[in-house]
């Protein structure tokens, strides 16, 4: 893997549901909207001096989000954090770093 560089797209794993899960309210306060469905559907992640999360959220039926989330090292013991998002996406859309 290239420092710096985005992994391979993999479908979503319960950790990666967790981590989305985390910053959801966060998602929700910056977009000014509550989603009922908030599904992780694939991810993709930057090491960087932590790790970036690039992740795919299903919030219907064909409306989709990309979000990344930032998780620092372990002693720096921060908790996850809402980096950015790119709304109005299809399941089609590949996840990019943004």
């Amino acid at each position: 893997m290239i420092p710096g560089g985005l992994t391979e797209a993999k479908p979503a794993t319960p950790e990666i549901q967790e981590i989305a899960n985390e910053v959801k309210s966060q998602l929700e306060e910056k977009t000014n909207e509550t989603y009922e469905e908030f599904k992780a559907v694939e991810y993709k992640t930057q090491v960087v001096a932590g790790v970036n999360y690039y992740i795919k959220i299903q919030v219907s039926e064909d409306v989709y989000i990309h979000i990344k989330v930032f998780k620092s090292l372990p002693q720096e013991n921060q908790t996850l954090k809402l980096t950015g998002y790119q709304t109005d996406k299809s399941k089609d859309d590949e996840i990019t770093g943004f």
